[in-house]
């Protein structure tokens, strides 16, 4: 009895782990550019009571026995396959993506993150007018350099197209490139970026090194949307069903915990 006992406290850790993502999910249902996260199970060891035997008549049993050992969190995945929805935004530099791919930021310390949060202001820097996150960090571009424009540049005239290129809308009204975009990569396995916080990701070895749209030419390039921003991909509806199954699993496992504790209160009891 020991071994439910154990058994039952494992489903009870792993439903608990369950219900942390499910919050999580929730706490972000309209974090722009969030992707919902699933807790993956596996079960633990088996131990065999019995090998495959011979019964009365000598006629081998087709199955022995073996008892599962409980339930572990083999991973807490997330999904980008599926995009979140484009919302309208009033913010004259907010981007959504349609794709896979990640804006590029440059974060304090220069290293590379990368995030599909498209929320961008334009900060002014020592340097001219900088396209930052609300956070400050630069937006790099393709080539990997802060986007930066001249301190006098009418911010007005500034066009997007839906690739991320950036052009002036000159004098005639029509849009003059200025050979500048904005940089999109995609992973191998985004499913493996590692998560820092503030919306941001890190690239690591399960990951995949970033390759960058529109120089590396098998991939294909997302859409980016100026004057949207991507709702998160948490549905509310699901994440309360996948609650109340989480919770009866839980009570369930910790009903077993009782009811092994009152067979061996029962067993202790026993006189000889």
């Amino acid at each position: 009895m020991m071994r439910s006992l154990w058994t039952a406290a494992t489903g009870m850790k792993a439903q608990q782990t369950s219900l942390d993502t499910i919050s999580n999910n929730l706490a972000n249902i309209n974090t722009t550019g969030y992707r919902r996260e699933t807790t993956e199970f596996q079960s633990l060891l088996y131990q065999t009571i019995q090998e495959k035997t011979n019964d009365t008549n000598g006629v081998t049993k087709p199955i022995g026995a073996q008892v599962g050992l409980g339930v572990k969190v083999s991973a807490i995945s997330t999904s980008y396959v599926d995009n979140g929805e484009l919302i309208d935004s009033d913010g004259d530099f907010d981007f959504g993506i349609h794709g896979r791919g990640f804006f590029m930021v440059e974060m304090p310390d220069g290293s590379t993150a990368y995030t599909r949060n498209g929320h961008f202001i334009m900060a002014i820097g020592s340097n001219g007018l900088n396209l930052t996150t609300a956070d400050g960090y630069s937006i790099l571009d393709t080539n990997g350099n802060p986007i930066t424009f001249n301190a006098d540049i009418d911010t007005s005239k500034l066009y997007f197209d839906n690739y991320g290129n950036i052009n002036y809308i000159g004098a005639d009204g029509n849009p003059v490139p200025m050979n500048l975009s904005i940089g999109m990569a995609q992973f191998n396995n985004p499913s493996g970026l590692d998560k820092i916080g503030d919306s941001y990701l890190a690239e690591s070895v399960a990951s995949g090194a970033a390759r960058i749209e529109g120089i590396d030419a098998a991939l294909k390039r997302s859409i980016v949307k100026h004057g949207c921003l991507e709702h998160s991909t948490v549905q509310a509806v699901d994440e309360m069903v996948d609650m109340i199954v989480t919770q009866r699993a839980y009570e369930m496992n910790s009903k077993a915990i009782q009811a092994s504790d009152e067979m061996l209160q029962q067993a202790n009891n026993l006189r000889g």
